[in-house]
């Protein structure tokens, strides 16, 4: 009789077994299903994240140049209102001009584009110690013009890659290298900005003294 039981229970423990290794083989094959699908679904989040970063660079740069766009603009209308050919017209045309001038800039100013440049601690120092080198020399513009723009383009040579025309202010060099990539890029377009008004500030002064120049001869002329 305890044989019979025994034999019973080996049996039925014989019987046992395939069926715990089928469970078994069928949770691994389980496990590694999903394991796959998993993986699937990560390289799709993550192409979908590269593409998404693609159009948030190119967002950043469509932004970038509506701030260049509205820099150029308001340079433009200020150019105009203080050019020469503005002051050889009459005033009441000159009045008209200049309140279409002040529209204009008003309505351009109305527009706010604002790009902000990531910085670690050492580039915001660097971006503040070049912008207070361009502000000493601005700030002397008065003093001595011609010294100004010597300097100036200086700073600028430091700035380009391409052969600088004069010399290279080789501490300011240091500095911008320092500088956020996209800081370098804003510090570059305010020295160029400044370089063009300096040149349209010599032509009109050049143009003011030719014109003096030519009363005076007007003048001599009359009295001999």
């Amino acid at each position: 009789m305890a044989q019979a039981r025994i034999s019973a229970k080996a049996s039925e423990g014989a019987q046992q077994q395939p069926q715990q290794q089928q469970q078994s083989a069928g949770q691994l094959r389980g496990r590694f299903y999903r394991s796959t699908s998993m993986a699937d679904r990560s390289s799709r989040l993550l192409e979908n994240l590269d593409q998404l970063e693609l159009r948030v660079e190119a967002f950043r740069d469509a932004a970038s140049a509506m701030e260049q766009e509205k820099e150029i603009l308001l340079e433009m209308i200020h150019n105009i209102q203080n050019s020469q050919d503005m002051r050889h017209i009459s005033e009441g045309e000159r009045e008209e001009l200049n309140l279409t001038a002040n529209r204009l800039m008003g309505r351009t100013l109305t527009v706010e584009v604002s790009v902000e440049t990531i910085r670690n601690a050492q580039q915001q120092e660097s971006l503040l110690h070049a912008t207070k080198m361009i502000d000493e020399i601005v700030s002397k513009l008065l003093d001595d013009l011609e010294d100004a723009k010597m300097r100036l383009m200086s700073l600028y040579g430091a700035c380009t890659s391409d052969v600088p025309a004069g010399p290279i202010d080789q501490k300011f060099q240091s500095v911008v290298i320092g500088c956020a990539i996209e800081d370098q890029k804003k510090i570059k377009r305010r020295l160029e900005t400044l370089l063009r008004n300096l040149e349209n500030s010599e032509k009109s002064i050049t143009l003011l003294e030719h014109q003096k120049s030519s009363v005076r001869q007007s003048c001599n002329s009359k009295q001999d």
